[in-house]
């Protein structure tokens, strides 16, 4: 399907908007079940090098480094398809997961509600696999 909108780059790729800190929100979600694993930051180079690789790469805001999701932890994110909403300022990352999303173990990010109920499921321990 070829994209109409004003803003498409020449070959029919989506202008990203990475804003004035030059990162977008990208939230990763199982391919198959649609659960939401994880929300990160995307600058450029991430966003190049998932679509290079075929697996996920985020950039962190806290150690002001690209990484990829899995390289030490052995938990990869296989892309399936990028997405991006209507305003080209979030993506959406169709995944397929191996192991667990989030670093304290747990299969999603999302494994608690805002009253402090635990919800989701523990896959990994975190301490076994970041020494």
């Amino acid at each position: 399907m070829r994209d109409s909108t004003p803003d498409a780059e020449p070959d029919d790729r989506i202008a990203v908007d990475f804003g004035d800190d030059g990162l977008v929100p990208a939230v990763a979600q199982d391919a198959d079940s649609g659960e939401v694993l994880m929300l990160a930051y995307v600058n450029r180079e991430a966003l190049a090098r998932t679509r290079e690789t075929g697996r996920a790469h985020y950039y962190s805001r806290s150690r002001d480094e690209l990484w990829e999701k899995g390289a030490t932890s052995g938990h990869t994110q296989e892309i399936r398809e990028v997405r991006v909403d209507c305003d080209a300022d979030t993506l959406l990352y169709l995944v397929d997961q191996t192991g667990g999303a989030c670093h304290t173990g747990h299969r999603s990010c999302f494994h608690r509600t805002l009253d402090g109920e635990h919800v989701g499921e523990r896959v990994f321990d975190p301490d076994a696999v970041y020494e």
